[in-house]
């Protein structure tokens, strides 16, 4: 990497995000005081709410002193709080217009490639938006279209490391999809230039390239430049790539969903976020997500690292790990799910109520107590399985699981010892059981 030029203030819309966060910390390693936002102000930080601060006048002051400004602020679906319109188009001109009126040296927008004219997807139509209007203003900038970003902490890096180490991998179609993913360290790297000014030293032919991407009365001082890894890939050649680079034996299985299937479960995903896709995503995947390396070349001064250089050798082992907990943890999810929701439906009917009833007896349960007894406990059984499947569960989940499951075992122990040497071991098989939940307690990260 260059010198570092004179010291910068920079202000990171989204600094707490995942581009974001990588980029201050590269920043402030050059000796650049950064500045971000938050919802309360603190050290370093500007007190800041992208769904109503849509004002340039509200942004006009917190410029103050900023030499460059960086948007890394982005959501990939909507919530009834948090929209496109408000955080990829409306408040980042705000930010945009007062930066021009504070003085403000240049600014740096973190867009998203495939945000362009042929955009179709709500997230790149308001993405575009805010691109054209960078574009109008009289300010230096810089308009950056990243493809698939992947590294330690991203979103999708860890969505992709799950399909590329998971058992059986199911693919839109045959994977044919192409893109073009770029390592974080990379994207940061094209950043640091960009915020440091050494647009100015891309080649011509780069320039021009990038100035062919403007829209009629743009100013000719905003460039926008595509950044992606070295070459495109297919899904399916990716997954293959991504996995030999988690050091993950065995080359994944695929199994290839129709798009008539497809594009139902993407509608589902579009109300129900624990899914992974929904119609907006599936069709930019569709579309494909790649571009010339060019511009990436450049900025790097080298090309950017292929997919088998995305993991660090020392950091290899615990990415694979990860990468197959990701799928094992919801598996044992569903398992122990499946073990209560079966419990709950056995003990209502199944299994004979008289006899149900009649063990209860024998722990001091009688009449009518056993009755509510027998119903309490499979209503909460039946409970307990739902929790497990439900997203947004509480991490208290597990232990009350847990502590229910020593409980019953107590009881079993001090009124009917027997089972303890039943041959099919029902009371033994607490303990795998108890081993499961306080490895969920520690490990469940979704919860």
């Amino acid at each position: 990497m260059n010198a570092a030029p004179p010291p910068l203030t920079v202000l990171i819309l989204g600094a707490r995000g995942f581009i974001g966060r990588h980029l201050a910390e590269a920043l402030a390693a050059r000796g650049h005081h950064v500045l971000g936002t938050a919802r309360r102000a603190g050290p370093a930080t500007i007190a800041a709410d992208f769904t109503r601060d849509l004002s340039p006048a509200v942004w006009l002051p917190r410029l103050a002193g900023v030499d460059v400004v960086v948007n890394a602020v982005g959501i990939l679906r909507e919530t009834p709080s948090q929209t496109f319109a408000a955080l990829h188009d409306a408040a980042p001109r705000a930010v945009f217009e007062a930066a021009t009126r504070a003085g403000v040296k240049r600014i740096v927008q973190i867009s998203a490639l495939g945000a362009d004219a042929d955009a179709r997807s709500a997230y790149h139509l308001s993405k575009r938006a805010a691109d054209e209007a960078l574009r109008a203003l009289p300010i230096d900038s810089a308009i950056v279209q990243p493809s698939i970003v992947f590294g330690t902490g991203g979103a999708s890096a860890r969505l992709f490391s799950l399909m590329a180490g998971a058992p059986v991998t199911a693919l839109p179609g045959r994977g044919e999809q192409r893109i073009q993913p770029i390592h974080i360290d990379d994207l940061v790297a094209a950043l640091v230039a960009l915020v440091e000014g050494r647009a100015a030293e891309l080649p011509l032919a780069v320039k021009a390239a990038a100035h062919r991407s403007l829209v009629a009365g743009a100013a000719p001082h905003s460039l926008t430049l595509p950044l992606v890894g070295p070459e495109p890939l297919t899904l399916r050649d990716w997954l293959i790539r991504l996995r030999a680079a988690l050091g993950i034996a065995g080359r994944p299985r695929f199994l290839p969903v129709p798009a008539a299937l497809m594009r139902p479960i993407a509608a589902l995903g579009d109300r129900w976020h624990a899914l992974p896709i929904d119609s907006a995503s599936l069709g930019m995947l569709e579309r494909g997500n790649t571009a010339d390396p060019a511009a990436t070349t450049a900025l790097l001064g080298h090309p950017p690292r292929p997919v088998g250089s995305f993991v660090s050798p020392d950091l290899q082992a615990l990415a694979a790990l990860r990468a197959q907990l990701d799928w094992l943890l919801p598996l044992l999810r569903v398992a122990i799910a499946a073990v209560w929701i079966w419990t709950a439906i056995v003990s209502l009917g199944l299994y004979p109520v008289a006899a149900s009833l009649d063990l209860l007896a024998r722990t001091g349960i009688t009449g009518q107590a056993g009755v509510i007894a027998l119903v309490g406990a499979a209503l909460l059984d039946l409970a307990f399985g739902i929790a497990c499947l439900w997203p947004g569960r509480p991490r208290w989940l597990w232990a009350a699981q847990a502590a229910l499951i020593a409980g019953y075992t107590l009881v079993i122990t001090w009124r009917l010892p027997e089972f303890w040497l039943h041959p099919y071991g029902p009371i033994l098989k607490n303990l795998p059981m108890l081993a499961a939940l306080w490895l969920l307690h520690r490990l469940d990260r979704s919860a």
